[in-house]
């Protein structure tokens, strides 16, 4: 099971979006049969097995193994991912492009982030047809700053960092070499701690 899958078709994306089928992948979190599913979402097992085999034949979820029940064949399945994104390429010509965003708008912060989610999407389905890991690195940290110049100062320091390693790893003639992108943001938190709880955990 992949912890998160990358869905690139609109097809599966809406069935990701329909809330029967849904409450279904949800379900299969843990391996199930369309029975245990039905009884589970109190809905008829006919109804849940069509849509379990229309998440089959779509990739979502996927046999984990049949095993034989009163007489018969029970399929049990399980969610092929612990949690789904679209791919914004699925919007086309809508999706967010940073060359058509202020550098300077927190518009500018999501497309960028939507071009983060495309390209990874798009490495890690490659580096799993070659069968290889993908190496990535991600920082992920929080900081509560005591005004609005210390959070300016934090800006101008970490721009300054920031320059001064690329300057001083990149090589522009490596024969052998990969590019990279790195992406460094901040944004304000939807649901900071608590002061209390912030005291008592250490930054990570």
């Amino acid at each position: 099971m992949e912890d998160i899958a990358v869905i690139e078709s609109a097809d599966v994306a809406a069935m990701l979006i329909d809330p029967l089928r849904g409450r279904i992948m949800q379900a299969l979190s843990q391996p199930g049969s369309a029975s245990s599913v039905a009884a589970t979402l109190a809905l008829p097992r006919q109804q849940v097995n069509y849509h379990v085999r229309a998440l089959e034949a779509a990739g979502l979820v996927h046999l984990v193994e049949q095993r034989a029940r009163r007489g018969l064949t029970e399929r049990v399945l399980r969610a092929s991912a612990k949690a789904f994104v679209v791919s914004p390429e699925l919007l086309g010509g809508n999706a967010p492009d940073p060359a058509r965003v202020d550098r300077l708008s927190s518009a500018y912060l999501l497309a960028v982030a939507a071009r983060m989610l495309t390209e990874v999407g798009q490495l890690i389905k490659g580096a799993a047809r070659r069968q290889q890991s993908l190496a990535t690195l991600t920082l992920d940290t929080e900081i509560r700053f005591a005004s609005p110049a210390q959070r300016a100062a934090f800006a101008e320091d970490l721009t300054a960092a920031l320059h001064h390693l690329v300057a001083q790893y990149h090589d522009e003639r490596a024969s052998d070499g990969r590019w990279h992108r790195v992406v460094a943001v901040a944004h304000p938190m939807v649901h900071a701690p608590s002061l209390a709880q912030s005291e008592q955990e250490p930054q990570r």
